[in-house]
């Protein structure tokens, strides 16, 4: 039997760890840290995001140990990729974790998304495109049996809130915005990637859309196996997102299947959903729970993969 391995990602809006000997999950968590909060504006990781990541941090060093793993990757991504004061989180973050952390490209980040959510898929259900909606970036990721074209983005659910939803209720007005601007970088990806008209199966992966899949769904307890594979219609997104975007953020945090840390950077990232299912057309998105983690993981577990 395969020792298990241990994969971190320190994401904008989430910490998230995943212990795996390759035949099954030994431990999958994830936990709101809000590691970017404020980055787009002041350039800086805020010292606040930066001291509960590093809790949570060393939370998973033990975490990891009690399930079993024997090596450890860990990698942050968006916001530290724009942020001033990285070197004195990642030292922080190292200290911690006992291992080193590693600042991954967007494109890396494309790469590994695609690997972990079209692992398992039949080639036949390609060409796939994975998207990978996070809280500071957006990746799209292209290719059927093996990945062919990838582009990030910024575009996230914390970076757009922040930006530009003030008010509470959303006004019309920031809610154009939001959608405007996302719309604006659809089109950087078509022109980059114009094979994505071609996609067969669209997946989602990351916190807005499965959290988009739980609170269509109604999940009062989130339930990895009722999200994973999930078909989301347009139909239901579009329902979604007006429920979210008309509420105010003591309304929303009752809506089942969305965390109360969440809510508050919710309408952003389903803002960018929604107009990514518009521009493109899809119907269903189908919502993954594999994903970069578990491309990291494969590589540790084989170097030869992805």
């Amino acid at each position: 039997m395969t020792d298990p391995v241990a994969v971190v990602d320190c994401g904008t809006n989430s910490t998230r760890l995943l212990v795996t000997d390759g035949t099954r999950d030994r431990f999958r968590e994830t936990r709101i840290t809000r590691l970017g909060g404020g980055v787009d504006r002041t350039g800086r990781l805020d010292p606040a995001g930066i001291d509960r990541t590093v809790e949570v941090l060393a939370a998973y060093r033990d975490l990891a140990a009690e399930h079993g793993a024997t090596t450890m990757r860990a990698i942050a991504t968006s916001a530290s990729r724009d942020a001033a004061n990285r070197d004195e989180f990642f030292e922080r973050a190292g200290d911690a974790l006992g291992t080193r952390l590693e600042l991954l490209a967007g494109d890396d980040e494309a790469r590994y998304a695609f690997a972990g959510a079209t692992r398992d898929l039949d080639p036949a259900r390609g060409p796939f495109c994975v998207v990978d909606l996070g809280g500071g970036s957006t990746e799209f990721a292209v290719g059927t049996e093996r990945l062919e074209k990838v582009l990030s983005v910024d575009m996230g659910s914390v970076r757009f809130t922040e930006r530009y939803v003030e008010s509470d209720p959303p006004l019309p007005e920031e809610l154009v915005a939001c959608l405007s601007v996302a719309e604006a970088h659809l089109s950087d990806v078509l022109r980059e990637i114009p094979e994505v008209v071609e996609t067969a199966t669209w997946i989602g992966v990351a916190g807005t859309i499965t959290t988009v899949a739980a609170v269509e769904i109604g999940l009062a307890t989130y339930d990895p196996d009722r999200i994973h594979g999930f078909e989301l219609s347009r139909p239901a997104l579009e329902d979604v997102y007006r429920t979210l975007v008309t509420e105010s953020l003591a309304d929303r945090v009752h809506n089942p299947g969305l965390q109360a840390e969440r809510a508050e950077v919710i309408v952003g990232g389903v803002a960018i959903l929604a107009q990514i299912v518009r521009t493109f057309g899809i119907d269903p998105l189908v919502v993954s729970e594999r994903d970069l983690l578990d491309g990291l993981a494969a590589e540790l577990l084989d170097p030869g993969h992805p």
